[in-house]
């Protein structure tokens, strides 16, 4: 049967399913939490609604309406996304395949303000390590983050790099490392070379030489999950066409992550768009198959 796996329990990603699932597509929702509309206390700008709404109980009513007409809402992080005859989305417990996926998590998160982090992007520095791991065979790499996303990128880089570090800038590890894998918990200062990254330096004087920096703050944001799969991205947002598809067929976006107005008026529109033609996408798909 085909599927859909939609990655974010938001607005934007509830209505998608509410539309696939009735047109009789499997569809499943991954979802860590509740993202911004969780510090949303009061919302009074939303259609049908007399009385102001918590961001919280919006989310929990839109996933039980979702729930109710068979939805599977899973809690878990994403940590990956791939293709391999289907889309493959990984997640720091398994592994789900789709024949087509929405992003909908939202506009991706904060970059850390560390000196030299910007300047080098580009030159030793990258936010994708499938995609750049090649660039660093057999070189000494670190990993900024202390999460499962920066264990997830730091284990794609271990078969390749002559090293790999993780470093948490200060921060309590929050995932289970295996021995192979370096830590660093000391504070950074900031990342120095040449023309490209050649050393992170700690705030307490020592330094660290490294050829490859790969960001993984936090949780894999929506541009983070759209470059490993080659989607177009520009300016933190993911582009689409009209009916919310990438140029990766099968592959779309809905909500924040699209830029624009960042309101839940436009994440349930271009959630429904979205829905709407991957209905027409996967029936196309099924044609040929058949």
């Amino acid at each position: 049967m085909s599927n859909v796996v939609i990655i974010g329990n938001g607005p934007a990603g509830i209505s998608a399913a509410l539309y696939t699932t009735r047109a009789g597509i499997d569809t499943t929702i991954i979802g860590k939490d509740y993202g911004a509309l969780l510090k949303a206390a009061k919302i009074e700008n939303y259609y049908g609604f007399p009385n102001p709404i918590s961001g919280k109980q919006l989310i929990e009513d839109g996933m039980e309406q979702a729930k109710r007409l068979g939805v599977k809402i899973i809690s878990d992080e994403v940590v990956g996304l791939s293709y391999s005859d289907k889309f493959i989305v990984l997640t720091k417990d398994r592994q789900y395949s789709g024949d087509s996926v929405i992003i909908a998590t939202g506009t991706s998160r904060t970059k850390p303000k560390i000196k030299g982090l910007k300047e080098y992007e580009g030159h030793g520095v990258s936010y994708c390590a499938v995609c750049d791991a090649f660039f660093y065979r057999g070189k000494d790499v670190a990993v900024l983050g202390n999460g499962e996303y920066a264990l997830h990128e730091a284990l794609e880089l271990l078969p390749t790099s002559k090293s790999v570090t993780i470093l948490t800038n200060g921060k309590e590890l929050a995932a289970e490392i295996p021995a192979k894998i370096k830590v660093n918990t000391h504070v950074i200062e900031e990342f120095s070379g040449s023309e490209v990254l050649e050393k992170v330096i700690f705030q307490d004087g020592n330094f660290m030489n490294i050829s490859g920096l790969f960001v993984a703050a936090g949780v894999a944001g929506s541009t983070d999950l759209a470059k490993k799969i080659g989607a177009n991205t520009e300016n933190n947002k993911i582009l689409v066409d009209g009916n919310m598809a990438t140029n990766i067929p099968g592959l779309y976006a809905a909500g924040d992550c699209t830029g624009g107005l960042l309101q839940i008026s436009k994440a349930v529109y271009e959630g429904a768009k979205a829905g709407n033609d991957i209905i027409k996408y996967i029936r196309r798909i099924n044609k040929k198959s058949a």
